[in-house]
């Protein structure tokens, strides 16, 4: 199999309307509660990327009719009850938001399930939603690591538990909710912060009420969901790979169009602002309880570099990667703090940021939570994504203001996310080039 790498060199400013694929968390959600409810479930401008094809694969896996047309798929749901046994194990490739939600469905069926990964995903921490599942009645046994693969046996009954989550985790949280449809009682999730809260949204569309109150969200068995018509917002952190490479190459004017502005995901513009990003939200709207908009962006002329602190953080968990790539870009110090958690995606992206921006000559410090960033040129140079779509993407960025251009090797990953991401690329305006196929 020949590796995909990308070349970008210094070039041209990022100008024109785009728009990225539709958001991965909402997909891989829509996709399950599409799949448990009463009738038809239809979803428009869903992501297609490979993590929410293994969803949608374990679910027809499950009996469960689903239909492509474009970026449009339909579901015949089966009903909270209407899942039957695979034949086979349940491969989640890559996806630990497939994995950490799967378990949260299947352990409340009425059969035996296995879940398994690639490499990478077999060495992600899967204790932390095994927990509460045993807690509720479940029976779940992990590897010897606490990873997957994860073998899910039925038990008589789940029970409804409160449970405050150990950090910040919107796909711990989901897990547990999906299980709370199952379970006897009231079930309840307390967060030390506010994580995304998607899942809520898309049950209270498909008819099953949650209660939500400072910090705590909770289901109670016994209601069951009907089928719905969703439309799927641009996903946030694709478009953020955008937002800073036109922030910080001269010249550029871009506009994203229909970019989702869910406040729980939205931090890195925040942070950018404060920097001195010349971003402007138009046409502000909402798609069910989901809020999207326009997203105009503007190069900067001067960033300043930033503190950004913990609390900010689960809000802006996936934009770590790029938004290090901006603060290589300013002046002065960038301090970021309070995101051990990237140590545990797909790869240990702290490390793997801080490796990157060593390689192309951006002076950084790693902390055990995060990393310090001393801005200035981009010399370039030959970066590794580790595997990591999100390394991948975040340092392709760079080349576009960097002195000799940036390299990245292995970014076959890049289709977990974002299908077709150098080609949109291409097309805004960035100097990008292609070594090897890009499905």
């Amino acid at each position: 199999m020949i590796a995909t790498n990308y070349m970008v060199t210094r070039g041209g400013a990022l100008t024109g309307h785009l728009t990225v694929p539709g958001d991965k968390s909402i997909s891989h959600r829509a996709v399950i509660l599409g799949s448990i409810a009463n009738g038809k479930t239809v979803i428009k401008d869903i992501l297609l990327g490979e993590d929410v094809q293994m969803t949608i694969n374990a679910l027809r896996a499950c009996g469960v009719d689903i239909h492509r047309d474009g970026s449009t798929v339909t579901i015949e749901g089966k009903g909270l009850r209407g899942l039957r046994k695979p034949h086979s194990d349940i491969y989640c490739g890559n996806s630990g938001t497939a994995m950490r939600l799967l378990t949260g469905l299947f352990a409340a069926q009425n059969f035996p399930s296995r879940l398994t990964g690639d490499e990478s995903l077999q060495t992600r921490p899967m204790l932390r939603v095994a927990e509460p599942m045993r807690q509720m009645g479940a029976n779940i046994v992990l590897s010897e690591r606490n990873s997957a693969p994860i073998e899910i046996t039925p038990t008589d009954r789940l029970d409804a538990i409160s449970w405050k989550l150990r950090a910040a985790s919107a796909q711990v949280k989901s897990a547990i909710l999906l299980a709370g449809l199952y379970a006897n009682g009231k079930t309840t999730v307390i967060q030390p912060e506010e994580t995304r809260n998607h899942t809520a949204h898309l049950l209270e569309m498909f008819g099953w009420p949650t209660q939500r109150d400072a910090g705590e969200i909770s289901v109670t068995g016994g209601a069951s969901l009907q089928g719905q018509h969703v439309v799927v917002p641009a996903d946030f952190s694709s478009a953020a790979f955008f937002m800073v490479a036109a922030t910080i190459t001269p010249g550029s004017d871009i506009t994203l169009n229909r970019v989702g502005t869910n406040p729980t995901r939205t931090a890195l513009m925040d942070v950018l602002k404060s920097m001195g990003a010349n971003i402007e939200i138009l046409n502000e709207r909402y798609v069910g309880l989901e809020s999207m908009a326009d997203i105009r962006v503007q190069y900067a002329e001067s960033l300043e570099g930033t503190v950004v602190n913990p609390d900010l953080i689960p809000r802006m968990i996936d934009e770590i990667p790029i938004l290090a790539i901006g603060a290589a870009c300013a002046k002065g110090v960038t301090v970021i703090s309070g995101c051990e958690e990237l140590r545990v995606k797909e790869s240990d992206r702290i490390h793997s940021v801080v490796t990157g921006l060593e390689k192309i000559g951006v002076s950084v410090s790693e902390r055990h939570d995060g990393l310090v960033i001393r801005g200035g040129k981009i010399r370039g140079g030959t970066v590794d994504s580790f595997g990591d779509h999100r390394i991948a993407m975040a340092f392709a960025v760079t080349g576009s203001v960097s002195e000799s251009g940036v390299e990245v090797l292995n970014c076959d990953c890049v289709k977990t996310s974002f299908p077709g991401f150098a080609t949109l690329a291409k097309n805004t305006g960035i100097v990008f080039h292609v070594d090897g196929v890009e499905g």
